[in-house]
């Protein structure tokens, strides 16, 4: 009964005019970018963080607002590929391999209706988990001292490269970027200057807003610099024409064993650390393709195709959340984005956020129902506008990117040094992605440097300079346990999953063909 009052308490929180339209905005602003090839939720939710900020919203309509283009993106990702085979973003790939062989065929109306009540049955069911899992790791609260929260976060590091990673190592050396990042400025126990090289500007050390939205956004705007007139460009390619957009009764019912399958599936990976989005796909279309494909159906247009990675990558974008709010360690690379939000906001999240800000956590979980149900209510019927969208050109697209990133981040900053220094990180993050070197380790180094710092000090004070009291309880042991694990099994079976998963879409590609 606890539980249902605290979600009744936020619905009355989040059903204010204010926090209905700014979810209604985040959503079709989010279905728009997640449909834009390259964008996708981490770089939508980055864009509108200045936006966030220069409005000055208070915690929850941000967090709102901000949760709602991340479950947008992840609606809209279908979109293109579907229609142009070009995922949006990589949890959308797998939709590719039977939506745009429905799209041939001249389903493509069908295939997008039925892959967003696929995403809506999986991010509705994931916000439910969400409630119930969540309040639970509350209780372990009590149990986390400095060397905990240190290992805790020595997990994030460890775990943030995911099943998926394509190299561990680079996404080492990203954490160790971050981490040395996050030393600039004065140090608050001795009042020394580190890494500041005499620059005033840096004695307060980085601000990770501008970190962010540099690293995402700006470097998408390089990126597109350098390959303005390539093939990347593909707003010449028209989208196929949509059809009928309302998929029967049959049709649906045919679909609901697996959306019911893959949202479980999804929502685990999800919760995992490190594993995401793109993960929770990849597993959901492929446990679901050996369970049910006895005619070898799947891969050339099989509407269970379409549902089961919409429905588990929506899924786990919901599950990602668990880990973010109640350990304070993102799921994925959005919700890192997101954690520096509740940050910035000074916000904490971990075991004790439910009990120190129930306002903002349960206004925002009850603004995710509400989101749900807009992103349906939008995206059936409102399809064929956004497959508009895919004729924007890029040319005018990545102007009002960088447009909204200088006057945002002025706008909270007021610093020209502060612009300089995020055209700085747009540099260093189209480096980074030329090098095939993440991202978001970086943010989640910068973010939690300082926090890892205090607590690995404070832990070694109290017990008098002995170092194994950071293994000196069973909570730290098994927190210990999980990073080593985390880390090292993306070196045995990442490379493994990372190369099937384009394996998989050639495959069906040549079937289709």
């Amino acid at each position: 009964m606890e539980l249902l009052g605290n979600l009744g308490d936020g619905f009355l929180i989040a059903l204010t005019w204010e926090n209905l339209f700014l979810a209604l905005m985040g959503c079709f602003l989010g279905t728009i970018m997640g449909a834009l090839p390259g964008l996708g939720p981490s770089n939508g939710v980055a864009i509108l963080i200045p936006l966030a900020f220069t409005l000055g919203l208070g915690a929850t309509p941000s967090l709102i607002l901000l949760t709602s283009v991340y479950y947008g993106a992840m609606y809209g990702g279908r979109i293109s590929s579907i229609l142009l085979n070009i995922p949006g973003d990589e949890p959308a790939m797998m939709t590719c391999l039977d939506g745009y062989p429905m799209a041939q065929a001249g389903r493509a109306g069908e295939a997008l209706a039925l892959s967003g009540i696929a995403s809506f049955v999986g991010a509705f069911f994931a916000t439910w988990g969400l409630v119930l899992l969540a309040p639970q790791l509350v209780k372990v609260a009590l149990l986390f001292g400095p060397a905990e929260y240190f290992a805790l976060f020595t997990l994030a590091f460890a775990t943030l490269g995911g099943i998926a990673a394509t190299n561990q190592a680079k996404s080492a050396f990203a954490a160790a970027l971050g981490l040395g990042l996050a030393m600039i400025g004065v140090d608050t126990q001795t009042g020394v200057p580190r890494l500041t090289f005499g620059e005033v500007h840096l004695y307060d050390g980085i601000d990770f807003l501008i970190a962010i939205v540099g690293l995402f956004a700006l470097s998408e705007v390089f990126v597109f610099l350098e390959h303005r007139g390539t093939d990347r460009d593909i707003s010449t390619k028209p989208p196929t024409a949509v059809g009928r957009i309302v998929p029967s009764w049959s049709l649906i019912r045919f679909c609901i064993p697996t959306m019911g399958r893959t949202t479980v599936l999804g929502f685990i990976a999800g919760v995992l650390p490190g594993a995401g989005a793109s993960l929770g796909s990849f597993i959901s279309y492929s446990m679901e393709k050996r369970l049910v494909d006895k005619d070898k159906t799947f891969g050339t247009g099989d509407p269970r195709g379409v549902a089961a990675p919409e429905a588990g990558n929506n899924a786990a974008a919901g599950g990602a959340l668990v880990p973010m709010l109640a350990l304070g360690v993102p799921g994925s690379g959005t919700t890192a984005v997101l954690l520096a939000v509740l940050l910035a906001l000074n916000i904490t999240p971990g075991p004790l956020l439910f009990t120190q800000n129930p306002d903002v956590v349960w206004g925002l979980i009850a603004a995710l129902f509400i989101g749900n149900v807009m992103l349906l209510a939008m995206n059936i019927p409102m399809v064929s506008l956004f497959t508009r969208v895919l004729l924007v050109p890029p040319r005018i697209l990545m102007p009002v990117v960088a447009m909204i990133s200088f006057v945002g981040i002025y706008g909270i900053s007021g610093s020209p040094f502060e612009l300089l220094m995020m055209v700085g990180f747009g540099l260093l993050g189209w480096v980074l992605r030329k090098l095939d070197v993440p991202l978001v380790p970086v943010i989640l180094g910068t973010l939690l440097g300082n926090e890892m710092e205090v607590n690995f000090r404070r832990a070694v004070e109290i017990s008098n300079g002995d170092y194994s009291v950071l293994v000196g309880s069973p909570l730290a042991i098994g927190l210990w346990t999980v990073a080593i694990v985390g880390f090292v099994l993306p070196i045995v079976v990442g490379g493994r999953i990372k190369r099937r998963m384009p394996m998989a879409r050639d495959e069906e590609s040549a079937i289709s063909d």
